[in-house]
């Protein structure tokens, strides 16, 4: 009889946990689910902006002799489309930004450059586009400070590592220099 009892009490216990290890598998499910659709949504972004690369160089080329700036961004475009991961990806796409204001600060020596219509139109998209990539960056670090806290709380952190399911990188500034506030100064007043 005491057998009988024990083993109502163990399948009573494991009926009260099923649904409680369910709760926890969906949750997980649900975070690595908005996880991948972050990073899809900031991929979509980045894709918009490796798309409007090749017109600004080939607007560029035609006003400007400036060869090694041009191959800068088309390496650097190349690069940031090849990497995978987040970080490799953050560091790729901060070496692009950097290049592409070299090919921004270009249209300062070539005032024809600058007064051609198709040049604004692109230059006055990008930081449009700059903004709705921070947009899905921030998104997608939030949706992953989630699901990595998820699997870092007891008791999920059992049923996340039986899974296999391990923190995810966050798409973060990884170069110094961008981290450093702009340091400004005004000239003194000429007399």
């Amino acid at each position: 009889m005491n057998g009988s009892i024990a083993l109502g009490v163990v399948l009573l216990a494991l009926f009260l946990l099923f649904p409680f290890a369910i709760g926890m598998y969906n949750g997980l499910i649900r975070l690595k689910v908005q996880c991948d659709n972050a990073w899809a949504d900031v991929d979509v972004q980045l894709k918009r902006r490796y798309d409007l690369i090749p017109n600004l160089v080939e607007t560029v080329k035609g006003y400007a002799d400036e060869k090694g700036t041009l191959e800068a961004v088309i390496n650097a475009r190349s690069r940031a489309m090849s990497a995978t991961g987040p970080a490799d990806r953050a560091q790729a796409e901060n070496t692009l930004s950097g290049t592409l204001k070299s090919l921004f600060a270009l249209s300062e020596a070539y005032p024809q450059l600058r007064a051609m219509e198709i040049f604004k139109s692109l230059q006055d998209s990008l930081p449009t586009l700059e903004e709705k990539i921070q947009n899905a960056r921030r998104y997608y670090n939030v949706v992953v400070r989630d699901f990595n806290t998820k699997i870092l709380q007891i008791p999920t952190n059992i049923f996340a590592g039986i899974l296999g399911y391990k923190q995810r990188e966050f798409f973060e500034v990884s170069v110094a220099a961008d981290r450093e506030v702009p340091k400004v100064s005004f000239g003194s007043p000429s007399a």
